[in-house]
Formats: structure tokens, C-alpha cells, sequence
């Protein structure tokens, strides 16, 4: 069992994490929280959140990230107010509670409406929810979190662009959208889900060199032999939509030319060397 929370400064709410947590970017706050917390006060009548009014701070993980508070009557005669973030902080917390971010992915994409997912996938996530009034902040502690059962290919499902066009299209922002990637290892390369239709860059950080290239199968290219930058230990990529599929090389060859404008490279193309590494490509853009 695990123990309660000896660090509790404000009033608090656990919070049981569910799909609208992920899904909308927020949650309602039950009543009698809204009471505890004192919100009727600050935000009776703050109905957006362009409203200067709406805005707070959550604190996350030794973090600070934007936050809204709004309220609605939608038909009540009390308002129901909703606390809303960021999408950053949205991003880490389903890092956080992988289980039930999964589970409402598998709620959103089954066929069965009608049954309840959490009595298929029987567990529970809470995240514990503190407002101190006088600053406008809000604190979220992970309080308990499901040990998810393969945590290394779970994790690498968060990030993956494979992951994130479903995610999206499930929230309707359709399939226009470019999944841009964080820099990896090189001997990460294997594991990479979705990396099709993309332009890439790598780096070999010994050598001091810059390679940028483009795609069908970024898995299956760079698992080939690149003899401008053998030795490139770092990568990185953005997945185009597939409406830019026949524009790739020409943003391939965009893209180089902008390199080379901050770095050496073999063409002489005039720059301000903001930077030590060297361009590796050959073929640039005058």
C-alpha cells in the first residue's frame, strides 16, 4: 500500500486520471473542490481562456507550465469550472501515467462503445492536485502511478510519430501535420516506429559534421553506409504528410542550403560561421 503524502501544503484533490485528461487538455473540478479551493471568487465570470483573468500557474516537476481556469454555466445554476495547461506539460503527463494514457487510446479506438474500459483493463492512476489561492498556483504531484507492462516500448511509443498520428487523428486535427523528433543515439535507430516520408540530419559530434537527407524509410537508409559522415553517432528527423511526399528533395535541398549558410561547407557558400560543425554534403544550392 502505498502511503499518504506527508508534504501537503494547500488543499488538495486526487485526482483519478482518465481520457479527458489527455484528450482535452484539462479536467472539470468538482464542486466541492471548487468551494475548498475558493475558485467561485476569482473566476466566476472568466468564461475564455484569452481572458487575462483565466491565467495560472501549474507547478509540475520542479517545472512551471501555463495554465487556465474557466467556468461555464452550460445550462446550471452552478458554474462548472475547468482547469486547463499546456500542451507541453499534456505531453509529460502522459509520459507519466503511460497505462491510462494507453488505455483511453484503446478506449477512443474501439469498436466497443458501449463497454466501460476501465472494467476491461482494471486499474487505477491519481494524480494529486493542490491550489494555493493567494499566488494563483497550482501544484500536480504524480501521487500513484501503474507500473506499465513493457515500460521501455511503451516509452518509446509516446514519441514515436506513429503514435502521435493516431493520437491526433483521434482528436480530429487531421493528417496535414509534420512530426517533428528530438535528437537520439544512433544505436536508437532500431527502434524507430513510423519514420517514413522524412528529412533527417545527422551528426558525427567527433568529427565536427553536419548531413541532411531525405527519406522513404529512414530505418532502411540509415541502416546503409553513408560515406560523406560514416562515423555519425547522433539523428534527428521531421515526418512530412504525405501530400509532401513528392516535394521532399526539394525541401531536402532547402534545408541544406540553409545549413550552409551558418556552416562551412564545400560549395563556399558565404556565411557568419555561427557554428564549428561542417556541412558534409556535397551538392548545395548557390
Amino acid at each position: 500500500m502505498k502511503p499518504e503524502r506527508s508534504n501537503v501544503e494547500f488543499p488538495l484533490w486526487r485526482k483519478k486520471v482518465d481520457k479527458s485528461l489527455f484528450e482535452h487538455k484539462g479536467t472539470t473540478v468538482p464542486t466541492w473542490a471548487c468551494k475548498m479551493w475558493g475558485l467561485p471568487e476569482l473566476f466566476h465570470d472568466v468564461s475564455s481562456r484569452q481572458d487575462e483573468r483565466a491565467k495560472v500557474t501549474i507547478h509540475y516537476d520542479k517545472k512551471d507550465y501555463e495554465g487556465w481556469v474557466t467556468s461555464a454555466r452550460e445550462g446550471r445554476k452552478t458554474p462548472a469550472y475547468r482547469l486547463w495547461f499546456e500542451d507541453d506539460l499534456c505531453h509529460i503527463l502522459k509520459y507519466t501515467f503511460l497505462m491510462s494514457y494507453m488505455r483511453s487510446l484503446e478506449q477512443s479506438l474501439s469498436s466497443e462503445s458501449d463497454v466501460d474500459v476501465e472494467d476491461k483493463l482494471p486499474f487505477w492512476e491519481f494524480l494529486d492536485i493542490e491550489f494555493d489561492k493567494a499566488n494563483r498556483l497550482f501544484r500536480f504531484v504524480a501521487y500513484y502511478r501503474q507500473e506499465p507492462t513493457f515500460p521501455d516500448l511503451f516509452k518509446r511509443l509516446i514519441g514515436s510519430p506513429a503514435l502521435q498520428k493516431i493520437s491526433e487523428e483521434l482528436e480530429g486535427k487531421g493528417n496535414e501535420r509534420i512530426y517533428k523528433q528530438d535528437w537520439k543515439l544512433r544505436e536508437e535507430l532500431q527502434f524507430e516506429l513510423g519514420a517514413r516520408n522524412v528529412v533527417y540530419i545527422l551528426l558525427d559530434t567527433k568529427n565536427k559534421l553536419l548531413y541532411v537527407g531525405e527519406a522513404q524509410d529512414l530505418v532502411s537508409r540509415l541502416s546503409q553506409p553513408h560515406s560523406l559522415i560514416e562515423d555519425w553517432d547522433y539523428f534527428r528527423y521531421d515526418v512530412l504528410p504525405d501530400s509532401l511526399s513528392k516535394f521532399r528533395v526539394q525541401i531536402e535541398r532547402m534545408m541544406i542550403r540553409d545549413f550552409a549558410s551558418i556552416c562551412s561547407n564545400e560549395r563556399d557558400v558565404k556565411n557568419p560561421l555561427v557554428t564549428d560543425f561542417k556541412l558534409a554534403n556535397k551538392k548545395v544550392d548557390k
